[in-house]
């Protein structure tokens, strides 16, 4: 296994981050594991070398954090361990119940910790944008939340580049802890994010974490295109808002390139992203002991080669030339 520094800080993570939020209970998705079923899974990672676990408090209605604390307990010291959560969404009840109000960030950081059964978190982040809450409240708020000892570092997930740059500066400037990592919707066929996002976290010594890097399975030849054929996994079954996502018909064309027996598509969106000299921290949510098995993901990357070039530059190719919007 790899280790990198998570952006300009002195924090070591394993190159493969294992996401939790398969993990928890089903009462929210259908495809998500128990932790008795979710234990193995956890346990390869580990015994793998993968030190590196990130989960929110909505996910599974929180018992993903819960069981993220009991599975890593089992597997790890404390300190060898780097655990990830995240703040934003409706997790209590009443108006203040979710945002990144003060309030909602200093009650939601004690809840998680109680559910994890943990002192403090490692990087505690930010799960969307909060139009409601001035952003010098946020930002003061988490340095409030470092400095108490709850959280070693902060981090941001998916908005604008100039949002994310507003709160930077916004922190720097009345000397308040600035975000160390962005966990961002990247991969092989969404590439919004190279506009304007990675160029400025590349500039500022951000980390990037990736999510949904597979494509929530269509780059794992999982998921078919809706109406062409019968869905592989549960959840590509009963993931709605994967339709959503995916839709194009360049989307689609990349299936039979990364879910080739030679290589899965872990292996070709490393090698993408590592092509390209992006400034990508760790690659995130792997949900099956057969995709931990089948990638042989903990090996270092060795050289990119002409035969996996060839496919990659094609696809990219296709999907710059049609352009991308949103963000």
């Amino acid at each position: 296994m790899d280790y990198v520094n998570l952006g300009a800080t002195g924090l070591q993570v394993s190159r493969i981050c294992l996401g939790m939020m398969s993990y928890g209970n089903n009462s929210q998705r259908e495809w998500v594991l128990d932790e008795d079923t979710a234990e193995p899974i956890v346990r390869a990672a580990a015994d793998g070398g993968i030190n590196f676990y990130d989960t929110a408090d909505v996910y599974s209605a929180g018992a993903s954090e819960t069981a993220t604390g009991r599975l890593l307990g089992k597997m790890f010291t404390r300190e060898e361990v780097v655990v990830a959560t995240k703040v934003h969404g409706d997790t209590m009840p009443g108006p203040n119940g979710r945002g990144l109000s003060r309030k909602h960030i200093m009650d939601s950081i004690d809840a998680s910790l109680e559910r994890l059964d943990m002192d403090y978190v490692d990087l505690y982040q930010i799960h969307r944008w909060d139009n409601a809450t001035p952003i010098e409240e946020i930002m003061e708020a988490l340095h409030d939340v470092v400095r108490a000892g709850k959280a070693r570092y902060i981090g941001a997930s998916s908005m604008f580049a100039w949002q994310f740059a507003k709160a930077q500066h916004t922190a720097q400037a009345a000397g308040w802890t600035r975000f160390s990592s962005m966990q961002n919707h990247y991969n092989l066929v969404y590439r919004e994010e190279e506009r304007e996002m990675l160029p400025l976290c590349q500039d500022q010594g951000v980390g990037v974490i990736p999510w949904s890097p597979l494509a929530r399975g269509l780059l794992a030849g999982s998921r078919p295109r809706r109406g062409a054929g019968p869905q592989q996994t549960v959840r590509s079954g009963s993931d709605p808002l994967a339709d959503e996502m995916y839709t194009s018909d360049d989307d689609f064309v990349a299936a039979p390139i990364t879910s080739q027996p030679r290589d899965s598509g872990y292996d070709l969106a490393m090698q993408d992203w590592r092509a390209a000299g992006l400034n990508v921290a760790s690659y995130i949510r792997v949900h099956k002991l057969s995709v931990l098995a089948k990638a042989d993901i903990f090996r270092g990357l060795g050289p990119l080669t002409e035969r996996d070039r060839e496919p990659l530059v094609s696809l990219l190719c296709r999907v710059f030339c049609r352009g991308t919007s949103g963000a």
